[in-house]
């Protein structure tokens, strides 16, 4: 038998690969890491991540296979005489990461993100005499890649794909995105050079199977080790942990759209709001504020249309509505739809959601109110809200540990009276001053 290490077994998530070396001999499939982001780990019970094939994908001499699907993997054949010698190194820092010797194994690296690895294999015989008999330098260029996006995230989905565009541009590869049906309509036309395909589409039609290499993308909250990831997302951002994680420039890029109706929707001056969010902490909690800033909108002259998906959403005793004086176009719409209504706006006003980054993608001037986040975690805009009178960006603080269960999460302050000051605390004329910039 080769020599190899039985992958974890799963509970909902499995544990990333130990550290203990660079590589280990053994191939440690990978699901989703304990704490990638909602909906990273499971989507209705599946996995977020397809698993690679178990059989390599790429063919070398003497039976040795080898590709880059999670990290760089290497199989050499089992023999009754003799040994081999594996060897992985990093070629841009000169690194040695891995060296083993064995009769027979499959060997997978730790790291699961971009690194240009060298493969190395030595014949070792029984008289001792070493001959080299397999290298392999990582090189994509027109081989199949597949890069895999959590299923459902808008704004997580629209802060990645340019780093995705980049790695395809910047290594010449074949790349296949695996994302959500849903968003899949904004970008496919505007991205014609890269295959879009959800998962279901993806499993069906076997591409893991002919992949040189396969990355993921995710918010790993718990990688303390940086297996997926070369540095800890919150440290670099939302959006440029994508560029890290592919080993492309972490430079932040709009995401180009492409909408089958692009006319505007309404022959007034308009500006888009979006109030809902996914966790309380992520709501402007100011009780008043949304209506200083309709009413600041309409005596400006401009109609406020809020383009939410729900007129209201919440958890428990704790309920969000649509506000007073905004027109209502929420509902289970086209995201296409939305885009439309925000390319047109002279404004989006929002929060750290994915409606805000469809609306930065779309061109619009977008006005962001956050406080549980620190600027750095989204793209720049010059109309950033954030109170730093007051507790802020514990979102981005390794030390408070995210928990997408608790919709009333607030890890510093929660059921104290300072809970979700960070946005309670920002005023409707913090966000008319902003707005000023604009409408002057």
């Amino acid at each position: 038998m080769s020599e190899t290490i039985a992958p974890v077994s799963s509970a909902s998530a499995p544990q990333a690969a130990p550290p203990a070396q660079e590589a280990q001999p053994a191939v440690q499939p990978v699901v989703a890491p304990e704490g990638a982001a909602q909906p990273a780990v499971q989507v209705a019970g599946k996995p977020a991540y397809l698993l690679p094939q178990q059989v390599l994908a790429m063919e070398g001499p003497h039976g040795i296979r080898y590709d880059f699907n999670l990290g760089a993997r290497v199989h050499v054949p089992e023999r009754k005489e003799g040994k081999w010698r594996v060897i992985l190194r990093d070629m841009d820092t000169g690194n040695v990461l891995f060296a083993h010797e064995t009769t027979g194994a499959t060997i997978s690296s730790s790291k699961r993100y971009y690194v240009r690895f060298k493969i190395e294999v030595t014949d070792i015989g029984t008289d001792g005499v070493e001959r080299p008999v397999f290298e392999h330098e990582y090189d994509a260029r027109d081989k199949e890649v597949i890069i895999q996006l959590p299923v459902g995230t808008l704004g997580d989905t629209l802060a990645w794909f340019p780093y995705v565009a980049r790695f395809a541009e910047t290594r010449g590869a074949k790349v296949t995105c695996l994302l959500s049906g849903l968003i899949l309509p904004l970008l496919k036309d505007a991205y014609p050079n890269i295959t879009l395909m959800t998962s279901d589409e993806a499993e069906k039609a076997g591409v893991t199977g002919k992949a040189y290499a396969t990355y993921c993308i995710g918010l790993f909250f718990d990688d303390k080790d940086c297996i997926q990831q070369p540095t800890d997302f919150r440290f670099v951002g939302l959006h440029r942990t994508a560029g890290y994680i592919l080993g492309v420039s972490p430079h932040e890029e709009r995401t180009r759209l492409h909408l089958p109706d692009d006319s505007r929707p309404i022959k007034e001056p308009y500006v888009c709001i979006a109030v809902q969010a996914s966790t309380q902490c992520k709501y402007w909690n100011n009780p008043t504020g949304w209506q200083e800033i309709i009413a600041f909108l309409k005596e400006k002259g401009y109609r406020v249309i809020c383009i939410d998906q729900k007129t209201v959403h919440g958890t428990g005793l704790v309920w969000n509505h649509i506000p007073h004086g905004a027109e209502d176009e929420t509902g289970n719409r086209p995201l296409t739809e939305r885009a439309r209504w925000l390319k047109h706006a002279d404004a989006f006003i929002g929060l750290s959601s994915g409606l805000a980054w469809l609306a930065w993608a779309a061109g619009t001037e977008v006005v962001m109110i956050s406080g549980f986040t620190h600027p750095t975690n989204e793209f720049e805009t010059p109309y950033r809200v954030i109170n730093w009178h007051t507790c802020n960006s514990c979102w981005n603080d390794p030390k408070e540990r995210f928990d997408h269960h608790n919709f009333l999460w607030c890890p510093r302050h929660e059921n104290t009276p300072r809970q979700f000051e960070c946005t309670r605390l920002i005023t409707g004329q913090h966000v008319i001053n902003e707005l000023k910039k604009l409408f002057a």
